[in-house]
């Protein structure tokens, strides 16, 4: 059932102050028993490391004996989720803990713990860290036949009778759906919203989420050019070129002003722990905190929370805008790493890692997949399907336009077409040129919609600082409000795709 195809239904609880005390008490258990595994993975994972066998398995140059002196030396150790698992049945029995956790949440603790240090024994991520008071949030069974289980309507855990709140309206049937498929397994949740803890219960459900009416699944191929902070789709019959979640820019800038706030306030509470030129001191520091930076703390909280709720929600509507036209989709193989190295504040506000890999479970769930093939191979960005020819590009030049007749046509959306094209790690030219003459006025047509309004207002995907900015798309803006002509191949203005703000020269050319 593991294996099988899954969803997770969220649902409020209705919890009174002696059931949260009880679930507080729970989950710093919890909390306890994931730091004393996590130790333990750590402290095996180290020993193996230490060995001479761990050495020898490293410098095999065979592959197949590599991979069995690895797994001889993990069994050797312990190093596996069963015996992380049996540790934390152990330390479970041993201590206070078992008095308020079962045994399949605390296999499930165990496992967690394991998996963060697998992961770092991979290389796929950092060190793992301990979880401090505050900081673990949530616990999760292993079935739903005991521990943590849901019963007609209600939570059940050893002694605690939780009742799950159910949307009344349930206007597009979600929530129906989700009940009346068979639930996996039960996770709670805590959550601060408001200065105010909530508990919610995601049920695990097994089957595909329901699609809803408005979201219909396209059947095409759909080609992608993602950027840090852009986004260009070209389908069979639609096309579009938009930045990634403009309508979050008003959070931003209310995070950037409560940050400034709590700075100065620290400032003026901790003058002592600062040098003249205003730089901490270094060595052991004692910092007081008052009753304004905590109130503005709890408020910067509660905003980076709607910041996440709302890019979240702002992904999956861009997510399925490009399912509507295809669920095939083709798109480069990108390092967001290296985004983060250069733009990284554009990629932590806007995430576009994220967004693929929640496009990718879309399409997944639809029946379709995500393919991505090697930049350095196709090199979009600089060819020409027309020709052939291969021609290098600043990020400044936004348009295409070659001798041979393409263009001009703006870079992204041009990229994006071809990457629709693209079979295996090659462009094929042949029906690249076949289907140009109908794509081409789809691409002119979405560069106009970025200048229309939608229902007397301006699109959010274009707004800034209260007018219109098209320089990161290869657009500018006059003195009379008409953009730059098609014939204007090449735009020399700032790239903003990294940022948000356009650069004096372009700033200039917009109000000249």
């Amino acid at each position: 059932m593991s294996n099988s195809s899954s969803f997770i239904l969220e649902l409020p609880l209705q919890t009174t102050p002696h059931d949260a005390k009880i679930l507080e008490v729970r989950l710093d258990a919890g909390r306890q028993l994931y730091n004393a595994c996590l130790g333990e993975a750590l402290r095996r994972l180290d020993l193996m490391r230490e060995s001479k066998a761990w050495e020898e398995a490293r410098t095999c140059r065979d592959k197949g004996k590599r991979r069995k002196l690895f797994h001889s030396i993990q069994e050797r150790y312990g190093f596996s989720d069963y015996n992380i698992q049996a540790f934390a049945i152990e330390t479970k029995n041993a201590c206070w803990i078992g008095s308020h956790l079962d045994t399949h949440v605390c296999q499930k603790t165990g496992t967690r713990a394991f998996s963060a240090a697998q992961q770092y024994a991979y290389g796929r991520r950092g060190r793992p860290r301990f979880k401090g008071k505050g900081r673990f949030r949530s616990l999760e069974g292993k079935s739903n036949a005991a521990g943590i289980r849901y019963r007609d309507g209600y939570i059940q855990w050893r002694g605690l009778k939780l009742k799950v709140m159910l949307d009344c309206k349930d206007k597009h049937g979600v929530e129906a759906h989700g009940l009346n498929c068979e639930t996996k397994h039960v996770r709670l949740v805590r959550k601060l919203i408001h200065s105010k803890l909530r508990w919610y219960a995601q049920l695990i459900q097994k089957g595909r989420p329901k699609q809803k009416s408005k979201n219909r699944i396209g059947y095409d191929t759909v080609g992608l050019d993602i950027g840090p902070s852009t986004i260009a789709a070209v389908g069979g019959d639609d096309a579009f070129l938009t930045p990634f979640c403009a309508e979050l820019k008003p959070i931003k800038r209310k995070l950037r002003l409560l940050q400034q706030a709590m700075d100065r306030s620290r400032r003026a509470t901790n003058q002592k722990n600062y040098n003249s030129d205003g730089t901490v001191k270094k060595g052991p520091k004692k910092w007081n905190l008052s009753k304004r930076y905590k109130q503005l703390r709890t408020t910067l909280a509660e905003a980076q929370r709607r910041l996440v709720q709302r890019r979240r929600s702002l992904h999956g509507e861009l997510a399925n805008r490009v399912l509507t036209m295809g669920y095939h989709i083709n798109a480069e193989r990108l390092s967001y790493e290296g985004f983060q190295k250069v733009w990284g504040k554009s990629v932590s506000f806007r995430a576009p890692g994220m967004f693929v890999e929640k496009l990718r479970r879309k399409a997944e769930s639809a029946g379709g997949a995500v393919y991505e093939f090697s930049i350095s191979v196709t090199r979009l960005s600089q060819v020409c399907h027309g020709c052939d020819r291969i021609e290098k590009k600043p990020l400044s030049c936004r348009w295409h336009k070659c001798s041979c007749g393409i263009g001009p046509v703006q870079r992204d959306l041009y990229t994006a077409f071809l990457s629709r094209h693209v079979k295996g790690n090659s462009l094929d030219t042949r029906q690249a040129k076949g289907a140009w003459p109908g794509a081409e006025p789809l691409l002119r047509r979405a560069v106009s919609r970025l200048e229309q309004t939608a229902k007397g207002k301006p699109r959010p995907c274009v707004q800034g600082r209260g007018k219109l900015q098209f320089a990161s798309f290869g657009l500018s803006r006059r003195q009379s409000g008409s953009h730059v002509k098609d014939e204007s191949v090449c735009v020399e203005a700032a790239d903003v795709v990294g940022g948000d703000d356009v650069l004096s020269e372009s700033r200039r050319e917009t109000h000249a």
